[in-house]
């Protein structure tokens, strides 16, 4: 029996490949990601279950961040998204901030916290967003917000994106698991 080769450095990367925007988006596709992010709390807590504090603090690949800075960064970025959706809808295409993603990562309570705090706020956190997304229609999901960096974005490509996002982190997870055999 041959044993796999070692994932690429983009394969370790980008487990699901990178973000694609889609060219369009359907209400079916909407109600498939917000179910995707419903689906996520359980699903993160579900792959940390039983890890032990080395293997949280274990990278997902070479220079990654370690399994409980991701647990700590997916609340850490869906609060900002959520807070700019938020804004969108309230405001006529609002500029929103950026955030060092990578120095959050560093600070006590990521590097070091204990995961369940953050399992917990993901959890509540996509309940809320939940509810929200499932209440727009059309023309909500056609609102806009500007990123300094990445231009004007719908809403619905802002759900494309998040729904991608949990699950490229969830595979960072479950695939350093497999590799690792835990």
């Amino acid at each position: 029996m041959s044993t796999p080769a070692p994932a690429s450095d983009f394969e370790l990367r980008y487990p699901v490949g990178k973000f694609q925007a889609p060219k369009s988006i359907s209400p079916d596709d909407r109600a498939r990601w917000i179910d995707e992010i419903e689906r996520l709390p359980g699903q993160l807590a579900a792959s940390v279950s039983g890890l032990n504090e080395p293997q949280l603090d274990t990278p997902y690949r070479p220079g990654g961040w370690s399994i409980r800075q991701v647990v700590h960064h997916l609340p850490d970025s869906h609060m900002n998204s959520y807070v700019r959706v938020r804004l969108a809808l309230t405001e006529a295409c609002p500029t929103i901030k950026p955030y060092a993603e990578d120095r959050w990562a560093e600070l006590a309570d990521a590097a070091r916290g204990p995961v369940d705090l953050s399992l917990s706020l993901l959890a509540a956190l996509h309940a809320r967003w939940v509810i929200l997304f499932r209440s727009l229609g059309d023309s909500e999901f056609a609102r806009m917000m500007h990123h300094p960096e990445h231009g004007d974005l719908r809403l619905d490509r802002v759900l494309a994106l998040y729904a991608w996002h949990g699950r490229h982190h969830l595979a960072h997870i479950t695939n350093l698991k497999q590799r690792s055999g835990w």
